[in-house]
């Protein structure tokens, strides 16, 4: 029933003339479903009672340097333009020692670098995985096994996996956001939901290289139509699709835009009043580093996690990069770690603050970490077979450190944790056993872990 005062032959020229306004629903948006219960977005219910309820995904683009941050190698500093004889080792590779000095930090010891004195402020809230470990030593492999658990084939992100096991929280926003993604390294691939259904892929906002202040949704206002009119406009084209499914019954396509298209129609009321900063005090922005060119930019990215998970999103990755100093080490990494050092800190202490810490698991890392010995006289090289990342809130031990490398920092040696072994337990702390967290596909029930991952409870508060 028209309630506007329009005939249909009017509404129908709206309708084609304002469609294009319906692509706001697109592939940076396309099949984010309305939360409700009968959606597939709708709240799950875990296997066992979770530790955590939503993710921070902290995503350093490029690979940090594990033995110039967060693990400690004295013996580096010792060996420091001297050659490992060690089996596996590049021939002739002179061992270069860190630029930056450690220390211990908090009633937990932590050994944290000066490149991070922050961060380090929170070392009693961290936990540093010392052991991490993944297949290949290159960009692309590991950036997609870290995102997706596979470098080989196309498969569902753990933003994804997550939205799928645990559904949304919130009506009126995507379940899965990520802010600045790399174009790079599988680009959408990484916050992509493969196989499974096309709602529980991310919603990206901003892009790599462009200030995240003046990252836009597409066509979230309509100079066509009004409000009012929109919702009729939607009415009349959701009509159709649903005449459509119910001649075919079952048409995931449909499903999907249909649910794709209702909350694209909410989200035009709520996501900018969430982007928009105008609320915060200038304390709050100052905590985050908004009041400084260096940090502004990430400290607007972790802000803008903070409100979303606030406001019901379950999963959020933010991205920062490139930290692949191959030359230039100390400049690039001293550039880096003063970018996200600051909005971080204050990411972690605005959780606590508001009692959000507790629930919300905050994984900050690379894809994989960096050489001891140096390249061209001031970088390191790729580094697959030990590195360092670390979680904290979401019902990790706090001011701990988990496995360790060898000596030199080269492999690890002692509870070594691979990318599938983080994914379960990742998984594990939301309340999902990843061996149960399946969906068939190809003929095989499917899952992140693929037949692998071990969750390591040691790092379990």
């Amino acid at each position: 029933m028209l309630s506007t005062g329009m005939t249909r032959r009017d509404l129908l020229k709206r309708v084609s003339s304002g469609f294009a306004y319906l692509a706001f629903a697109s592939l940076s948006t396309i099949a984010q479903g309305v939360a409700s219960k009968n959606s597939s977005l709708a709240a799950k219910a875990p296997h066992f009672p979770p530790r955590a309820r939503r993710v921070i995904f902290l995503c350093m683009n490029g690979a940090p340097s594990h033995v110039d941050t967060f693990d400690y190698k004295p013996e580096l500093s010792s060996a420091d333009g001297k050659t490992s004889s060690k089996p596996g080792r590049i021939p002739g590779a002179k061992l270069m020692g860190s630029p930056w000095k450690f220390s211990r930090r908090g009633e937990s010891g932590l050994w944290i670098s000066e490149l991070f004195p922050n961060i380090a402020a929170h070392a009693d809230e961290l936990c540093v995985i010392q052991s991490m470990h993944t297949d290949l030593p290159a960009h692309p492999e590991a950036y997609l096994m870290l995102h997706t658990g596979n470098s080989q084939f196309i498969r569902p992100s753990l933003g994804a996996w997550t939205l799928y096991g645990l559904g949304s929280e919130c009506d009126d926003l995507p379940g899965f956001i990520s802010i600045k993604p790399t174009t790079r390294n599988g680009g959408s691939q990484n916050y992509g939901a493969a196989f499974l259904p096309a709602a529980y892929q991310a919603a990206r906002i901003g892009d790599e290289g462009q200030p995240v202040a003046n990252a836009r949704i597409g066509n979230i206002k309509n100079p066509k139509l009004d409000f009012k009119e929109q919702r009729i406009q939607l009415d009349y084209i959701q009509s159709m699709n649903r005449e459509l499914l119910e001649r075919e019954s079952v048409h995931p396509g449909v499903e999907g835009v249909i649910e794709s298209y209702e909350l694209a129609f909410r989200m035009r009321r709520s996501l900018p009043g969430v982007m928009d900063l105008a609320s915060e005090s200038a304390a709050t922005k100052a905590l985050y580093g908004l009041d400084d060119s260096t940090t502004a930019d990430f400290g607007r990215q972790c802000l803008l996690a903070r409100r979303f998970i606030e406001a019901g999103v379950r999963f959020v990755e933010l991205t920062h990069g490139d930290w692949d100093q191959h030359r230039k080490l100390k400049a690039g990494h001293s550039r880096n770690a003063r970018a996200v050092d600051r909005p971080v800190a204050g990411l972690l202490t605005d959780l606590r603050n508001r009692g959000l810490l507790d629930d919300t698991l905050v994984f900050w890392g690379g894809e994989f970490g960096r050489t001891p010995h140096g390249q061209n006289s001031d970088g390191r090289d790729h580094n697959n077979k030990g590195y360092s990342v670390w979680l904290a809130g979401g019902g990790v031990k706090a001011g701990s450190s988990h496995g360790k490398t060898d000596e030199l920092g080269y492999e690890a040696v002692e509870d070594a944790m691979h990318v599938h072994d983080l994914h379960a337990t990742i998984l594990y702390l939301l309340g999902l056993d990843h061996e149960r967290l399946t969906y068939r596909y190809a003929g095989r029930e499917m899952r992140l872990t693929d037949i692998k991952g071990i969750v390591h409870k040691g790092i379990l508060a």
